[in-house]
């Protein structure tokens, strides 16, 4: 079911950046301005009650639960990392090598006090393969230890490495907000028992 959801993902940007050229073509054509469309994606794997639901007022096919929820704050968070789909822990694990997944951060989301492990997929298993992806998978790694043990100026060297890759796989958003939350953690030093996990307070 991961596999599947993952491969589903991957295909529906790919058919959303078909569609986007088409519009351009229509746009420019007819003198119009471009607006591209743009989605976001969350998956997560977890136990969750589907069904048909509801009253006589309301009543659909959906899916309730914790697991669901998660899901849902990934998709919501897709835009502030720059990163069009995230996955939760669970499902990072069950795909294993089989896509280009990395980890990107660790946080709490609202409703929620279990940190989670989240994931960027970045591709299929042949992106997975590439010097390119396991390079920056290092480089990212580098910086998450270095951020979560407060060492910021190995964390800045870190994205500054990145960042200059040939190719970093569009992750400009991710290392710049690593880069505001040590420029942050400069000004006011995280506390004593802070463990580099990242609170959303918004849904």
């Amino acid at each position: 079911h991961e596999a599947h959801a993952c491969a589903a993902a991957l295909d529906m940007l790919r058919r959303i950046d078909d569609l986007n050229h088409e519009r351009e073509a229509e746009a420019l054509e007819d003198g119009k301005t471009f607006f591209p469309m743009n989605i976001g994606l969350g998956i997560n794997t977890g136990t969750c009650v589907v069904g048909n639901m509801g009253s006589d007022l309301r009543f659909d096919y959906s899916v309730l639960g914790d697991s669901v929820n998660l899901a849902s704050r990934l998709e919501g968070r897709s835009k502030e990392y720059g990163t069009p789909i995230i996955l939760g822990a669970h499902t990072a694990e069950k795909v294993g090598d089989r896509f280009a997944t990395l980890q990107i951060d660790l946080i709490t989301v609202k409703g929620k006090k279990e940190p989670e492990r989240i994931y960027a997929l970045l591709g299929d298993k042949a992106v997975a393969e590439t010097e390119a992806f396991r390079n920056i998978t290092a480089l990212t790694g580098q910086m998450l230890d270095r951020y979560r043990n407060r060492d910021w100026d190995g964390a800045e060297k870190a994205i500054d490495s990145a960042l200059s890759a040939t190719d970093h796989f569009g992750l400009d958003e991710i290392y710049n907000t690593y880069r505001e939350r040590i420029r942050n953690f400069r000004e006011t030093p995280p506390p004593d028992s802070w463990d580099g996990v990242y609170a959303f307070d918004k849904k």
